[in-house]
């Protein structure tokens, strides 16, 4: 799991204990991470340049999981592209296929099917952090990985209700969202359904 310390992140980790998975969780700072559990393991590093501690992070997994972001500022610093620079071929020499990306709505093609207010938010507050998200996708797309890449709309810390929509494409209307505990439940079930296997998947209420 890269990106556990973040709110997406969490709701992931949390799931998949409930799941009955192990769990490694790739951090950067251990102390910003409250999760304890016998069937956790922590690597401690940097996305963008920690190439040792990303291989020994993915050797041996069943999935990877990645929830990498920004958090509250709208500058990118090349975060996702980085990291997907770095984690990608740690992947693939070590034999791990499945990757589930959490990117985000509006990303590349799908900016098209954004309602008007989204989209307009999309173009003047999100333009550099799509822009390396899509760099990112671009990278793994171009890998021998078996990937999905999940399009999430508007993140709210609302509960686990298992009730959402998924599609390649969506029909949707206003400020669409969805809480970070169902994009969660999905990525783990994805991870092991196949569904959307070198696709991308929307997800929203």
């Amino acid at each position: 799991m890269f990106g556990a310390t973040g709110p997406t992140g969490k709701q992931v980790v949390t799931q998949a204990f409930s799941q009955g998975h192990t769990v490694t969780a790739f951090v950067r700072n251990p102390e910003a991470f409250p999760l304890t559990d016998p069937r956790l393991r922590l690597v401690v590093g940097d996305t963008t340049r920690d190439r040792p501690a990303i291989v020994e992070a993915v050797r041996d997994q069943d999935f990877v999981v990645i929830a990498l972001g920004r958090r509250k500022t709208l500058k990118s610093d090349d975060l996702m592209s980085q990291s997907m620079r770095l984690i990608v071929p740690a992947m693939e020499n070590a034999g791990v296929h499945r990757l589930i990306l959490m990117s985000a709505f509006g990303v590349g093609g799908s900016y098209l099917d954004a309602p008007l207010i989204p989209r307009i938010m999309y173009r003047f507050l999100l333009s550099d952090i799509f822009a390396d998200k899509k760099a990112a996708e671009d990278r793994v797309r171009l890998s021998r990985l078996d990937w999905t890449v999940i399009y999430p709309v508007l993140l709210t810390n609302g509960p686990l209700t298992g009730n959402y929509r998924v599609g390649q494409r969506l029909e949707l209307h206003g400020i669409p969202k969805i809480s970070r505990a169902d994009v969660a439940h999905f990525m783990l079930a994805e991870a092991q359904a196949r569904a959307y296997m070198r696709k991308v998947a929307v997800i929203s209420y």
